[in-house]
C-alpha cells in the first residue's frame, strides 16, 4: 500500500521525566499525556539503601539528577520533570527550587517537580486547607506535612499506610477507602482538597469518583506533575473531568473561597476493604495504616524502613 500521502509522523513535543529506580507507573503518565506529546524517561540509578527519608535525600541529589537530566538531552525535550515526591519534598521548599535550578541548568530547559507541582496545584485551586493520603512511614508523611506548612497550608487530616515495599501494588480500593479516612471533618475542620501522595501510588481512574464523593478537588503526584511540565509547554494534561485540568469540574467544590466544603461534621467514616480500624494488626505488610486529625501524624504503628517508594 502506498503510504506516501501520509507525509511521515506528524511533529512531536518532548517531557523527559526523571523517576526513582523503582517507579512502576509509566502507564499513567501517559494516560494524562496529549498525543502530540512524548514522554522521555529515565531511571536514577539503583541504591542498595533500605528507603527511608536518608534514601529520598541520595536519590534527590543534585549531581544525581544532574546526570539524569543529560541522558535526555539528545532527544531535546522541550520541559523535565522529577517525577518523584518525596525526593522533592525532603529539602523543604528552598530545597525544591535548587534542584528545579540544577535540573534546569543540566538540560537547558524549564524544570519542575512533583512537590513544586503540588504548591503550583494548590495556588491554582486556592488551596489553604489540605487532607493527605500518603503510602509512606511516619517521618516521610510527616516531612510532607511540613512542606506543604511551609507554603502557608494546614493540613487537616492525613491518612498513611506505613507501606514498606511495591506500592504501586496498592489497589484503588484502598486508595478511596484512606482518601474517606483522611478528608473526614477534624477538629481543625474541612478540608479544601485532597492530595494523594506518591508518584508510585496508582490514582488515575479514582480522582473523578473521590470529587464526587467528597465535592472538593482531589489531585495526585503523578496528575500534578503532568500537569505542571505540560503547562510549561503551553499545553494542557488530558483526562477524565476532574477539577484541576477541567476549570468546568470545579463549580461545586468551594474553590475560590477558601473554605471547602468536604463531608459535614460527623462521626468517622467507617473504612471498608483493606483500611483497618484503629489498633488492629493487618495480615499482611500493606495493612498497616495511620489516621492524623492535624499536622502531626498519630494512631500509627512503629516506624519501618520502606522498599518500594516515591
Amino acid at each position: 500500500m502506498d503510504v506516501s500521502f501520509l507525509g511521515g509522523p506528524g511533529p512531536q513535543r518532548g517531557v523527559g521525566v526523571v523517576a526513582p529506580f523503582d517507579f512502576a507507573l509509566d502507564r499513567e503518565l501517559w494516560r494524562w499525556t496529549p498525543d502530540d506529546v512524548s514522554l522521555h524517561v529515565t531511571r536514577t540509578p539503583y541504591v542498595p539503601v533500605e528507603v527511608s527519608l536518608d534514601l529520598a535525600r541520595v536519590i534527590s541529589e543534585h549531581e544525581t539528577l544532574r546526570d539524569a537530566v543529560s541522558t535526555l538531552t539528545e532527544v531535546t525535550p522541550e520541559v523535565v520533570a522529577y517525577a518523584c515526591t518525596s525526593g522533592s519534598f525532603v529539602g523543604g521548599v528552598m530545597g525544591e527550587h535548587a534542584m528545579c535550578e540544577a535540573m534546569s541548568r543540566a538540560g537547558s530547559v524549564p524544570a519542575v517537580t512533583t512537590s513544586g507541582a503540588l504548591l503550583e496545584a494548590l495556588v491554582e485551586l486556592d488551596v489553604r486547607r489540605l487532607a493527605l493520603v500518603t503510602p509512606y512511614t511516619v517521618s516521610v508523611t510527616r516531612a510532607l506535612e511540613e512542606y506543604v506548612a511551609q507554603a502557608g497550608v494546614t493540613v487537616t487530616g492525613c491518612a498513611y499506610m506505613s507501606l514498606t515495599r511495591q506500592i504501586w501494588k496498592v489497589t484503588y480500593r484502598e486508595v478511596v477507602d484512606m482518601a474517606r479516612r483522611a478528608a473526614v471533618r477534624g477538629r481543625l475542620g474541612a478540608a479544601d482538597a485532597l492530595f494523594l501522595s506518591c508518584t508510585n501510588l496508582p490514582t488515575y481512574d479514582v480522582i473523578p469518583q473521590l470529587e464526587a464523593e467528597l465535592r472538593i478537588p482531589v489531585i495526585s503526584a503523578n496528575q500534578v506533575t503532568m500537569w505542571a511540565a505540560l503547562r510549561r509547554l503551553g499545553t494542557r494534561a488530558v483526562g477524565p473531568y476532574q477539577a484541576l485540568i477541567d476549570t468546568s469540574a470545579r463549580s461545586g467544590t468551594g474553590i475560590g473561597t477558601g473554605t471547602g466544603s468536604a463531608l459535614p461534621a460527623a462521626g468517622p467514616v467507617v473504612p471498608t476493604g483493606s483500611v483497618l480500624p484503629e489498633g488492629q494488626e493487618p495480615p499482611d505488610v500493606r495493612g498497616v495504616h495511620g489516621v492524623s486529625d492535624a499536622q502531626g501524624v498519630s494512631g500509627g504503628p512503629d516506624e519501618k524502613q520502606q522498599e518500594g517508594w516515591t
